[in-house]
């Protein structure tokens, strides 16, 4: 794991030490992804600069350092990732008369190029990766991006320059750089707690898209093209015969390679451990393919209904991992709020990144590289929503449009303080929590058209994003993709497929990343290899859902390994009680960073966001959600843009 950065000016004006000062600098504001080695290659008169940070995981010796050259001199790659099949590579590549002076995957994949060409030699890798591949022959610089978007890769055209980076930050560093905050990402950041893809929060800045190459030759234009898309995946048949031991056997062959090259590392290497079903199965399959303890770790909380560690405890007792716990106290997590503009250089609001960088830099202490379950959710359905989305449409999807919006407007009429109050008249142990906001996304939800609109609803946080974002006009909404029913008829498929494309990369991996390169560490995720993601999709949708369990065909793989009574709980999710600190030891900083005079220019409605801020801490309504995106907008806002 690495980060990298670089430029291509296209008017190759710049001297050989001025371009090697600049991508210097790009590079070093990213140093925390890689502090185990520097290294920068220019060509003047081509205008390529190439920087990178290395964070040794595989050959350790200067032999992996980069960027790195081709064999035959013709390519120079920066490189961000694992390709977990480079010995499988390298063998069939030393068949074919290649030599190699090292042990890198980078190597390895210099070669595949050469011998095949970048777009075929992509398709042959297996693994997370983001690169910048320049061809002195032709000068040409290609950008790629892995299938599913583990890591990151950002771009953008300005004064004459391409700029990218692992990093936001990075593009930042160069003198071209001009950032001006777009409001429709602001509005969609509000509603969703992250930013979709390809857009981010400056204008005219971008997300390279998962499973995508960009090309660009001096004097053209930047093309993207794509080489794997799930879109692709979805359309080819489903297997609907096949059996369920046929499809254990599979799932387990298939899960069980993907974890063992994910434990390749000349490093120490562990695992998260939440006692989950996803991250207990990587667990097991580590450990029933390893001679000596698996090492877990995980982090408890001594608020109870947040706090998963005995589970995990359990759970590595009985596979007999050699397990570290953290429990931390609120003062602790507390601590990190201030810090976490400084490691998400773009807005996010998953609250979740407080605990993920707790047990990322708890992990770090004691190995270099983790493995995590995430993507079990999206892959194999796991998500509640999926169930609750499905159940309640199948009750009111039979009611006339007409009618059922008429009744959302009936109970939206309603302000939610009263409802609040009404719901007060019910005993306590009867009385739902924030009543008056869930009342009216119920009734939101209930005067949808259709029910993929009832997925990109239930998918935002908050709905009402342009009232907060006056100036926006909600273009970067998450909307259902046309002629997708046909093609996949099953609601909680469509809502998986949805989540792949948006939720996945945009928050969970972002969260995971940044979290886990802040302290220098690699995180791994089995589920996320290609052949898992193609495999789970080729399954007919019971083998994922069947009589209201989710994940059926995942936990059906889990019995082999794990008693059943370990893991059987509902999901807690990764969660903190921001709501609670909102209104006590984080009053006094949400309350400055919200204030009148902060929010002058208007990008952001004062009035509106007062209005939020004083229901929550009154107490009549629960704002927490709204309130975390708003406060994590304005800290990054000081951070990195305070002249917008």
């Amino acid at each position: 794991m690495c980060g990298i950065a670089g430029f291509l000016d296209m008017r190759a004006t710049t001297a050989a030490n001025e371009l090697a000062s600049r991508v210097k600098a790009m590079a070093t504001t990213i140093a925390h992804r890689g502090p185990d080695d520097s290294g920068v290659w220019v060509d003047a008169e081509a205008g390529i600069a190439l920087g990178h940070r290395r964070l040794s995981i595989v050959d350790l010796s200067a032999l992996g350092h980069q960027p790195m050259h081709s064999a035959d001199a013709r390519y120079v790659i920066s490189f961000n990732g694992e390709v977990y099949n480079f010995p499988d590579l390298r063998a069939e590549l030393e068949a074919l008369g290649h030599s190699f002076n090292g042990g890198s995957d980078t190597e390895v994949m210099l070669a595949a190029v050469s011998a095949w060409g970048l777009e075929a030699a992509v398709k042959r890798f297996v693994g997370m990766f983001a690169f910048a591949l320049w061809d002195r022959h032709t000068r040409t610089l290609h950008l790629v991006r892995d299938r599913l978007g583990v890591k990151p890769l950002y771009w953008s055209l300005l004064n004459g320059h391409l700029l990218f980076g692992s990093e936001l930050k990075a593009l930042m560093a160069h003198p071209a750089w001009h950032g001006e905050i777009d409001p429709e990402a602001a509005a969609a950041f509000v509603r969703h707690s992250y930013i979709p893809g390809p857009a981010t929060i400056f204008r005219g800045v971008h997300k390279l898209p998962p499973g995508s190459i960009l090309t660009l030759q001096a004097g053209g234009e930047p093309v993207i093209e794509s080489y794997w898309s799930l879109s692709e995946v979805i359309d080819r048949p489903r297997n609907e015969g096949i059996g369920e031991t046929e499809a254990l056997d599979q799932l387990d062959h298939l899960l069980r390679d993907a974890t063992r090259r994910r434990m390749i590392a000349d490093v120490p290497l562990g695992a998260f451990l939440s006692g989950g079903l996803d991250s207990s199965t990587v667990v097991a399959l580590m450990q029933a393919q390893s001679n000596r303890q698996v090492r877990t770790f995980s982090i408890g909380f001594h608020e109870k209904e947040y706090d998963e560690a005995p589970y995990a405890k359990a759970v590595a007792q009985h596979l007999g991992t050699d397990h570290t716990e953290l429990y931390v106290s609120a003062k602790e997590a507390l601590d990190v709020v201030p810090r976490l503009a400084d490691w998400f250089d773009e807005p996010f609001a998953d609250s979740s990144q407080i605990p993920t960088f707790l047990v990322s830099r708890m992990t770090r202490e004691h190995v270099t590289v983790a493995l995590s379950g995430d993507g079990g959710d999206e892959m194999f359905a796991g998500y509640p929503r999926y169930g609750l989305a499905e159940s309640l449409w199948r009750r009111i999807g039979g009611v006339p449009a007409g009618l059922r919006c008429s009744a959302g407007s009936l109970i939206r009429s309603v302000p939610e303080p009263f409802l609040d109050r009404a719901a007060s008249l019910v005993p306590a142990r009867l009385r739902p929590q924030s009543f008056g906001r869930k009342a009216h996304r119920l009734a939101t939800l209930i005067g949808l058209p259709g029910d993929d609109n009832l997925h990109a609803e239930l998918a935002a946080v908050w709905p009402y994003e342009t009232t907060l974002v006056p100036s926006a006009k909600g273009s970067l909404r998450i909307a259902p993709e046309p002629g997708l029913a046909d093609r996949l008829p099953d609601f909680v498929s469509r809502m998986q497929y949805y989540d792949t494309l948006t939720y996945l990369p945009d928050d969970i991996l972002v969260k995971v990343d940044r979290c886990s390169m802040a302290v220098a560490l690699e995180a791994r995720a089995p589920f996320l290899d290609y052949r898992v993601a193609e495999f789970a999709w080729s399954l007919p949708p019971h083998m994922k859902r069947r009589n209201g369990e989710s994940k059926w065909l995942l936990r059906r793989l889990l019995d082999r390994y794990v008693p059943r009574h370990l893991v059987e709980r509902p999901k807690m999710g990764f969660s903190v009680p921001v709501g609670a600190w909102l209104r006590g030891p984080l009053r006094d900083w949400g309350r400055d960073l919200l204030a009148p005079s902060k929010l002058a220019d208007g990008l952001l409605d004062a009035a509106q966001v007062s209005r939020l801020w004083d229901e929550h801490q009154q107490g009549h309504a629960n704002r927490e959600t709204v309130l975390w995106n708003l406060l994590m907008f304005q800290a990054w806002r000081e951070r990195y843009a305070p002249g917008y």
